[in-house]
């Protein structure tokens, strides 16, 4: 049967799967890390795919072939195909003040928002593509005058590897040109005006948009490089989600989505109207601060993430009143780039590693859960909520996650789901059009207990107080 490799080159690694087209049994795989930072040299990323392929035997043998991403970087190239300046990441918010200017040009306040909604399905922040042109084209004038094309991180990757065959051959997908601020899920076509509003000119090259099965190149063996996507419309291909089936992923960032049949435009900002990697669409929040809250806490407390975990299980629901509002790194929903971190309800009773170890967990899992509620609050269905990423390795957030969710929660087997997604894309490619059936991976673990309708309405408190200190914080930072 034939095989094709799926790889996510996410902001911490790259992993890569081989597949069989068919049945997606996994043949062998590999991973390598990337830099730290906000702000990362591609040929960093070129780096540790070439590694990861290698760890995963190559690819001489695959039959197609197709790479999913990390949304919303900016990698800008110059006439000749050279990196201008490092990339800037999703979460680098450099660019606050730049996302605030651009709702300004479009009106400013409610109807600024509202227009760039309804145009994009987007309302600019710091972690999207647009706002970052912006910050460019001001701060590093020379820079943005070198620059003759702008493509998305999964866009480089794909040129590299079929051989980077000059700027016209870049090609992207619908579901990473919806995160980029200057292209429209419900139009299917890019905004040379909002790009020009930002930049400052259009006459820079943007990748071709491909559909489905579109083909964006070529391995050096002849092999067809699928379109690629973004992660989460990846992760969404990967567990097979279909309309009232709502993911929260928890990697990186965190991430609540839906497959949708219509676009979203949601004027406050909170659901991104994202596409999907079938034609269809992907409403989705987005929180900075996900894994790396547990990463955090975990350090503080000197402990692994097993460690961790019996902590929090070991401690009462609720914590005892003690709150994280997890804003370690600012945070983008919602947008207080300059928010920091805060625990309330610090008493001598819940001074324990085990109090604050299960307040991480329920911070974390609270703000994801906003995400949630504001997609039911904008109609979704929900019909099944699937747990997926590398926070959803540990089992207090998935025995934790039903009382903040109050709903049952699927855990499906511990996997690569953005790779694999991206491998069940190369497979459709492959087919010629048909759509490969789902993968089965394993058992499907489902999570129930009583929703505790405390935790968030204590945490609700705990964030209003931590968003009147960020927006002090947000003045001092756009001042400076």
């Amino acid at each position: 049967m034939p095989l094709v490799a799926g790889v996510d080159s996410s902001t911490q690694s790259c992993k890569v799967v081989i597949r069989d087209a068919e049945t997606g049994k996994l043949a062998r795989e590999g991973r390598a890390p990337h830099p730290t930072g906000t702000a990362v040299p591609p040929a960093a990323w070129a780096a540790a795919l070439s590694d990861a392929v290698a760890r995963a035997g190559g690819l001489d043998d695959v039959a197609a072939a197709s790479i999913a991403g990390q949304q919303q970087g900016m990698v800008c190239l110059d006439a000749d195909g050279t990196v201008v300046r490092d990339a800037l990441l999703w979460n680098d918010t450099r660019s606050a003040g730049a996302a605030t200017d651009l709702i300004s040009d479009l009106g400013g306040g409610e109807a600024g928002r509202r227009a760039w909604a309804e145009a994009v399905g987007l309302v600019p922040v710091a972690s999207f593509t647009v706002t970052k042109l912006r910050w460019l084209a001001s701060a590093e004038p020379d820079n943005a005058a070198r620059t003759a094309a702008v493509c998305l991180p999964h866009d480089w990757l794909t040129w590299r590897l079929a051989g980077a065959p000059g700027l016209t051959a870049l090609r992207t997908d619908r579901s990473d040109a919806s995160g980029t601020g200057y292209w429209s899920a419900a139009t299917g076509e890019y905004r040379p005006d909002l790009f020009r509003l930002a930049f400052g000119r259009d006459d820079v090259l943007l990748p071709q948009v491909l559909g489905p099965t579109g083909r964006a190149g070529h391995l050096p063996s002849g092999a067809p490089l699928g379109p690629g996507a973004g992660d989460s419309a990846a992760a969404a291909l990967g567990v097979d989600a279909d309309p009232g089936d709502v993911v929260v992923s928890i990697g990186t960032s965190g991430t609540v989505f839906t497959v949708a049949d219509v676009p979203a435009a949601d004027p406050s900002g909170i659901v991104a109207g994202f596409a999907d990697t079938t034609g269809r669409f992907l409403p989705l929040v987005c929180t900075l601060n996900a894994a790396r809250v547990l990463d955090a806490v975990a350090a503080m407390l000197r402990v692994d993430h097993a460690e961790l975990s019996a902590l929090a299980l070991s401690a009462p629901p609720g914590a005892d009143g003690l709150v994280l509002v997890p804003y370690l790194e600012g945070e983008r929903t919602p947008d207080r780039p300059h928010a920091t971190g805060a625990v309330h309800g610090l008493t001598l009773r819940t001074s324990t590693p085990a109090h604050l170890a299960r307040a991480a967990v329920e911070g974390m899992l609270c703000a994801l859960a906003d995400g949630l509620a504001a997609l039911t609050a904008r109609g979704t269905m929900v019909n099944r909520v699937i747990l997926v990423g590398g926070g959803a390795r540990s089992a207090a957030v998935r025995r934790i996650a039903p009382t903040v969710f109050g709903r049952p929660v699927l855990a499906p087997p511990l996997g690569e789901y953005v790779a694999d997604g991206a491998a069940r894309q190369a497979a459709w490619v492959l087919s010629g059009g048909q759509r490969p059936p789902s993968w089965t991976t394993g058992h499907v673990e489902t999570y129930e207990a009583d929703a505790m309708p405390a935790i968030r309405e204590r945490y609700a408190v705990a964030r209003a107080s931590a968003l009147d200190r960020a927006k002090v914080s947000d003045r001092a930072g756009l001042a400076g």
